[in-house]
């Protein structure tokens, strides 16, 4: 298959900002008309790509009587929601999307790689043909789009619901990223609201945006003052009250186009892409070289990933184009999967904690233990320990260029992490918000705080990291002073630069720690 990049910036946008299987989500405005102006929804840089797919034979006479050439006009074939022109704010967003070509043209060279394997899953479970046009909605088909309301993905899965429907999210991977995955978990929440709301899918759409207990909620109290329960009817947030409207104008444009003077993109209904289960953890950089793609193809292809390495507790699949993954296959066979791996070593000193070479080497203890088989803390003077691999190590020119460049797009990715803040006296919601850079208004939402002037030294509030921010254009350095419960790490993410380089700029040795109050320069 012949492989041709496109080294055009891909430029992202969020469409629905929505938050799947989330209580009060961000709301956005239900007029097509006044959000015309998109917003980026990542930070991450990532080159678009084409896979000229492969040229088949043409199907015999006695194939199934619908054959395709497009898998888009395919998809429509399988239509099976309520007719969408008998609503007229569907109809406006029939008419938002088709007077927004060039935005159209991205989300589906965005969705290129994906859209026959969600096609396939959603045939095979006998849905609706629509629900692959969900991902226009929840993100515009980004897998690295992030909502306001902590959604993640493609299809904007909030942590909790990820985790529900087997979505790892740890150090090594987050599977909201993971299209392969999350739209296996997507598909597997639609059908079992649609269950759940009796086969009503326009229920169980606004219950993937809102959350199907706030839905299930609003029908039992329609019902039980005798009012109709259906989505129409229903008292639900302005958000969701829009949400079901795009995507019915999204069926609307697909299934008339002609009417919009819109053409469906020509995506042949051929696979260009295949998942290979390596069956245990590889590393990356040497999986992209066995498969003889560049690193960002790769990436884009596997955005769940945050590190080097498949995650050890798996997945252990890659997703490669086509032709990769066959000769990627072909190469396993004579290979043991084991020499897929590398890692460093550290000789244990005396004095060593496991806790201070987590902060010497900005490695979480969790993937100490993990990497090392440790059922608790307890190491011993001269007991060898395997890291995560340190790029200083790295001999083969060709595999550091790589594995830098597979730092670098991933640098950017967003962080799932929680805190938990206690409130010290004489500290508001501002002085907080400030330092963790995120807004006042998402701490009262995340923590039920109405009235800010009530909050008390030593309460405990929650805080998501929002995504890392990219470098500012600008030149100089900065100097930041180090707050309590800060390291290397965490500084180097939050300013989108290397561990080592802030070593560097700041005379820090291997073993140097830092302290609250400490003023360190960042060069940007």
């Amino acid at each position: 298959m012949l492989l041709r990049l496109l080294p055009a910036l891909l430029l992202m946008f969020l469409a629905g900002c929505a938050t799947t299987g989330g209580g009060d989500a961000e709301p956005v405005t239900p007029v097509p008309e006044e959000v015309a102006e998109a917003i980026p929804s990542s930070t991450a840089t990532i080159d678009e790509h084409l896979y000229e797919p492969r040229i088949e034979p043409e199907p015999s006479q006695s194939a199934a009587a619908h054959v395709h050439a497009n898998v888009w006009e395919r998809l429509v074939h399988s239509f099976d929601l309520p007719e969408c022109s008998d609503h007229e704010q569907a109809v406006k967003w029939a008419q938002w999307y088709s007077g927004h070509p060039d935005y159209m043209r991205r989300i589906f060279k965005r969705a290129q790689p994906w859209i026959y394997h969600i096609t396939n899953e959603i045939e095979q479970r006998e849905l609706p043909g629509e629900l692959a046009l969900l991902p226009i909605v929840e993100s515009a088909y980004d897998p690295f789009a992030y909502s306001r309301g902590r959604a993640l993905g493609a299809w904007q899965f909030i942590s909790s619901t990820g985790k529900h429907y087997g979505l790892n999210q740890n150090w090594w991977y987050d599977g909201r990223r993971d299209v392969w995955a999350s739209t296996d978990a997507a598909l597997n929440y639609l059908d079992t609201m649609a269950v759940m709301f009796d086969g009503d899918w326009l229920l169980a759409l606004a219950g993937y945006n809102s959350g199907e207990n706030r839905v299930a909620r609003q029908v039992r109290k329609n019902k039980a003052a005798g009012k109709p329960a259906d989505f129409w009817n229903l008292k639900l947030p302005r958000e969701t009250r829009a949400y079901v409207p795009k995507l019915l104008g999204l069926t609307c444009l697909f299934k008339y186009p002609e009417q919009y003077d819109f053409q469906l993109p020509d995506t042949p209904d051929q696979a260009v892409i295949a998942a290979v289960d390596i069956g245990q953890q590889a590393d990356l950089v040497l999986v992209a070289q066995m498969a003889e793609v560049p690193i960002d193809v790769l990436f884009t292809l596997n955005p769940g990933y945050n590190r080097w390495a498949t995650s050890p507790d798996g997945p252990y699949r890659v997703v490669l184009p086509l032709d990769a993954a066959e000769l990627f296959e072909s190469k396993m066979e004579s290979l043991d999967a084991s020499m897929l791996m590398r890692w460093d070593q550290v000789v244990v000193q005396n004095g060593d904690t496991l806790s201070a070479i987590s902060a010497r080497h900005q490695v979480p203890v969790s993937v100490l233990r993990s990497s090392n088989n440790l059922n608790g803390d307890m190491i011993r003077a001269g007991q060898k320990l395997r890291l995560p691999r340190d790029d200083q190590l790295m001999v083969d020119p060709l595999y550091a260029q790589a594995a830098m460049e597979l730092q670098n797009l991933q640098s950017g990715l967003i962080a799932a992490d929680q805190i938990t803040h206690r409130v010290r006296q004489g500290e508001s919601l501002s002085v907080i918000a400030r330092r963790y850079r995120v807004s006042v208004r998402d701490l009262q939402r995340w923590n039920n705080i109405s009235d800010p002037r009530r909050l008390r030294a030593g309460a405990t509030i929650t805080v998501f990291h929002q995504p890392a921010e990219q470098r500012p254009a600008t030149s100089g350095s900065v100097k930041y002073v180090v707050q309590r419960g800060d390291s290397l790490w965490s500084i180097a993410r939050k300013y989108n630069v290397r561990v080592n380089d802030l070593k560097s700029w700041n005379d820090l040795g291997s073993n140097s720690m830092i302290r609250p109050g400490q003023s360190i320069k960042i060069e940007l």
